[in-house]
């Protein structure tokens, strides 16, 4: 009750996390709860809505982005103008599917905003309505308008449960509790009986509307555990009950719409295959098909040799059921397969149990294909249900990966478990968070990071309001305030966040590591969605350091949103700063168009919108130097450095085969740069000592290779070893330049590293400006592509110094045409 409250450890994620080293499970490998997430609306679907200067006309709107029950809608007509964009809240929105306007006898009016662009508003709507796909009425209009569909199956909902003991059978449960879609389950009949209660995810392919068993031709027969509890006529008299009351306690059919579909399977009686028990998935055991019940449902039973056994275990199965192999699976993955209780001995061998059983074994065909494509690695975290309490949701951790499967080790639960075995694909499995997110108890690891102790209210997320303050009627199509914080089912809640791969990846971003992304993160709790999205991003680049260095907060800024502590790794050094991420759905999209540009890549690269075909800011016929041009910082005209500027970041040494308890943090602080004042250094470069750590790193290194050619250099005249630092190859690459003006070269200029070009730069009287070419990650295809005004522009330079490192360029480009260009 909301006037409760209990005592009890606050756990926090993001401290536990960073003590054990580990990494949450993406939030893209869990589409069960993706799926949860959706509100029956999706991204291009059109709607009539009220013009917001004149609330007596309508316009045909597209939706852009769904949050819960928040829309972000444009106005047909502004093409791929975003300024425009607003979000509306469905309860209170003047919102309606296509055609409403014309059976109401509404007018349709082009807004003021686009009026020049439409001069033929007749011609203009029969062209984007043609093919288009309209918002659903029922979504919009009714009791169920503005409703998460999840939020319908309320406590007291009916559904029907397939026997997981005979699949032809099924029986009424009482939805007890819904926790973001993960229902406890009571049998009709039983009151208050809670000993055969269940928990399982709404989408669970053996849950049902009522009324399923008498459409599909099954029985409605209460199990046989429950059937001695009450008389034949009791139960006869609670169906009755049912079906007068089942319009008032159904569920929306619609509701059950993105089930997995069940296929036929091909499995025959007295074949035998391995299999995890369900209900203590800890091992890998034989097991056979005991009974086919039609082309759909088959029943297993784990083999048990004992002679004083009455049955084995048995199930039921589908063609998509989870935790079921062909025979030898485990052999062939390196895995233990435990011998079925009463075989003498304990090396089982496949072949002689088949012969002495006189069975087959299920050929390969009868299983579906698995697949190793889930975003899952070992060590990291995820919330589990404990297969021995399934009250219990635990912290898991992922000690080992087979193809589609996990093992997870649970943490913190009551009575101590086993690893478990579940597939990927388990609808009993949850993002880091998720508990949180649905107001549930997730139990903390025993030797936990723990906040104080403090005196928490227990509010169920169904009496949680919209909002941190209500939003009022009359908010209609009004953009929603920055301030106010939109939480639905107590969920700050984020739109999907889309990579989009084929956008321009800037100066910082690794390419290939972008296009390894997932293809989205979310939706979910926008502080965790967002994290998750700057973690990737920091994780692709060339240099994560450098990435984390620009996204952090700077403490001279106005603070509008919520700190987040991100790390980056690099060259063996730990890095971590504080970054602002936005709390609110509404100000996602422009959070996530302002990251990407202040990172110098196409502004979307990453946001709540997917570019299907072609980016609308064109970025792919862009070269890299114009495109940096148009969006990099032209305040410091840089092609890959970052500016200068105050430092928040903190930088953590490893030291080497040994473990510490505790940090040394040291605070690495970068001299501001006056845009005003005579650099007698380098131009361009950092002044000073100012320059991050790692840079000084990366120049030590370069000079101690430095140094070792100079001594070669005294040895041979005029010859230069060339190594890449980072990626170390086996051989060094000469080149030998001679005392005349003429350059020959040895190996192909558009093969140089980075290193490669700064050795060279080095040897010419333009070695101070060696420096400017590392910070920017200058290789050989670079240099080739470098022009005196790209010289000037880019990196600051004066004429004279331009002019200067230009000749050695040309000198460069000369040797290459004259002896690789063939």
């Amino acid at each position: 009750d909301a006037g409760s409250s209990v005592e009890e450890m606050e756990f926090n994620w993001d401290e536990y996390l960073e003590d054990t080293g580990a990494t949450a499970a993406p939030h893209g490998s869990f589409k069960h709860v993706d799926t949860s997430l959706q509100n029956g609306f999706a991204p291009g679907m059109k709607l009539e809505v009220a013009v917001k200067s004149d609330q007596n006309t309508y316009w045909v709107a597209t939706i852009i982005t769904t949050c819960g029950q928040l829309l972000l809608l444009r106005y047909d007509g502004y093409g791929e103008d975003r300024k425009a964009d607003f979000w509306c809240d469905i309860l209170t929105a003047d919102l309606h599917p296509i055609g409403w306007c014309q059976q109401n006898k509404k007018v349709l009016k082009v807004p003021e905003g686009i009026k020049d662009k439409i001069p033929d508003q007749e011609e203009f709507l029969q062209r984007v309505l043609k093919g288009a796909c309209s918002a659903p009425a029922n979504l919009l209009e009714g009791l169920h308008r503005g409703k998460n569909p999840l939020d319908l199956i309320a406590p007291g909902s009916r559904l029907e449960l397939q026997n997981i003991q005979d699949s032809l059978e099924a029986w009424i449960v009482n939805v007890v509790e819904n926790v973001g879609g993960r229902l406890k389950l009571r049998y009709e009949g039983l009151e208050d009986l809670d000993k055969f209660d269940q928990w399982l995810f709404y989408l669970d392919p053996f849950l049902h509307q009522v009324g399923w068993a008498a459409q599909h031709g099954y029985s409605l027969q209460p199990p046989l555990a429950i059937r001695s509890l009450r008389s034949e006529a009791d139960w006869q008299e609670i169906l009755k009950k049912v079906k007068e009351e089942e319009e008032e306690s159904s569920v929306p059919t619609d509701l059950f719409k993105d089930k997995p579909v069940i296929g036929v399977h091909s499995f025959s009686e007295g074949m035998k295959l391995e299999a995890v028990d369900p209900m203590a998935p800890f091992v890998i055991s034989p097991a056979t098909v005991l009974k086919v019940y039609n082309d759909k449902y088959f029943l297993i039973e784990m083999d048990d040799l004992r002679p004083e056994r009455a049955a084995g275990r048995r199930y039921v199965c589908h063609l998509n059921s989870t935790g079921i192999f062909p025979v030898q699976w485990s052999l062939k993955n390196g895995l233990h397969l435990s011998p079925p209780p009463g075989y003498p001995g304990q090396d089982f061998d496949w072949a002689d149990y088949l012969k002495q059983c006189g069975a087959e074994a299920a050929p390969q065909s009868c299983f579906p294909l698995l697949t190793s494509d889930h975003g899952f690695k070992e060590n990291m975290k995820l919330e589990a249900v404990n297969p021995a309490d399934p009250e219990e949701v635990c912290i898991a951790t992922v000690t080992k990966l087979k193809d589609s499967y996990l093992w997870l080790q649970l943490e913190g639960s009551k009575k101590p478990v086993p690893e478990c075995i579940v597939s990927v694909e388990s609808m009993n499995i949850f993002p880091v968070g998720w508990c949180e997110t649905n107001g549930y108890q997730l139990r903390p690891p025993r030797k936990a990071i723990v906040n104080k102790q403090k005196k928490i209210a227990v509010v169920q997320p169904e009496k949680q309001i919209l909002s941190s303050r209500t939003v009022h009627d009359g908010l209609k199509n009004q953009e929603l305030n920055s301030s106010d914080s939109v939480v639905i089912n107590g969920k700050y809640c984020c739109p999907k966040i889309y990579f989009n791969h084929r956008c321009f990846s800037g100066p910082y971003l690794n390419k290939g590591r972008i296009a390894e992304l997932p293809q989205s993160v979310g939706p979910g709790n926008c502080v965790l969605v967002l994290k998750e999205v700057l973690t990737l991003l920091i994780n692709a680049a060339y240099k994560p350091s450098r990435v984390l260095r620009e996204l952090q907060l700077d403490e001279e800024a106005a603070w509008h949103g919520h700190g987040e502590t991100l790390k980056a790794k690099y060259k063996g050094k730990s890095y971590r700063a504080t970054v602002e991420v936005v709390r609110t759905a509404d100000r996602v999209a422009d959070f996530c168009r302002k990251t990407c540009i202040k990172l110098e890549c196409c502004p979307n690269l990453f946001g709540p919108q997917m570019v299907l075909d072609k980016c609308s800011e064109n970025c792919s016929v862009l070269t890299k130097t114009k495109y940096t041009h148009y969006y990099g910082k032209r305040k410091n005209k840089r092609i890959g450095r970052p500016p200068g500027g105050h430092s928040n970041m903190e930088v953590a040494m490893k030291k080497p085969n040994k473990r510490r308890k505790r940090r040394k943090h040291f605070f690495v602080h970068k001299k501001k740069r006056s845009s005003t004042s005579v650099d007698n250094t380098p131009a361009g470069s950092p002044q000073g000592s100012g320059a991050e750590d790692e840079d000084d790193q990366d120049e030590s290194e370069l000079s101690h290779s430095l140094a070792q050619d100079r001594d070669k250099r005294k040895r041979k005249l005029r010859t230069f070893s060339f190594s890449d630092d980072e990626n170390k190859p086996p051989s060094p690459k000469d080149i030998k330049m001679e005392v005349a003006e003429k350059l020959q070269l040895d190996s192909n200029p558009l093969e140089w590293s980075v290193a490669d070009v700064v050795r060279f730069l080095k040897s010419t009287d333009c070695a101070p400006l060696a420096r400017i070419f590392l910070d920017q990650e200058i290789d050989g295809q670079a240099l080739l592509l470098l022009t005196l005004p790209t010289v000037q522009e880019c990196m600051d330079l004066k004429l004279g110094p331009a002019i200067k490192l230009c000749h050695h360029i040309e000198r460069v480009k000369l040797a290459f045409y004259q002896q690789f260009a063939n």
